[in-house]
């Protein structure tokens, strides 16, 4: 199977600031019950995805471009850059940043059942 590109624009992901683009890669009905999205996340400059839980699932991101702050549960706030993973694990809050004036923050997100 071929699926076609599913590209939405989103104002405030999560209650951050600025836009991020999602590129839905599997949609959740095609994760059969084991989780809920698969997508690359392009946060446009100086956008964020905002401070959130995750209840009964992890996310991990996988950070494939550019350069962002990774707010952790305990509110440490950790510069990452390509090749970096973010792990969130069940129950816990995280948020990331792309600070950058000029530069998209590209990560793949994953979440799945715990």
């Amino acid at each position: 199977m071929v699926r076609k590109a599913n590209i939405v624009e989103v104002q405030g992901l999560a209650g951050g600031k600025g836009i991020a683009e999602m590129h839905h890669i599997v949609p959740a009905e095609d994760l059969y019950g084991h989780g809920r999205m698969y997508a690359k996340v392009v946060l446009k400059p100086n956008s964020s995805v905002g401070w959130h839980r995750h209840v009964g699932e992890t996310e991990p991101y996988y950070i494939l471009e550019g350069e962002g702050i990774f707010v952790d549960d305990d509110g440490s706030r950790t510069k990452v850059e390509p090749g970096d993973v973010c792990t969130i694990i069940p129950g816990q809050c995280h948020s990331i940043e792309n600070a950058s004036e000029t530069e998209n923050l590209v990560f793949m997100a994953l979440i799945h059942n715990a």
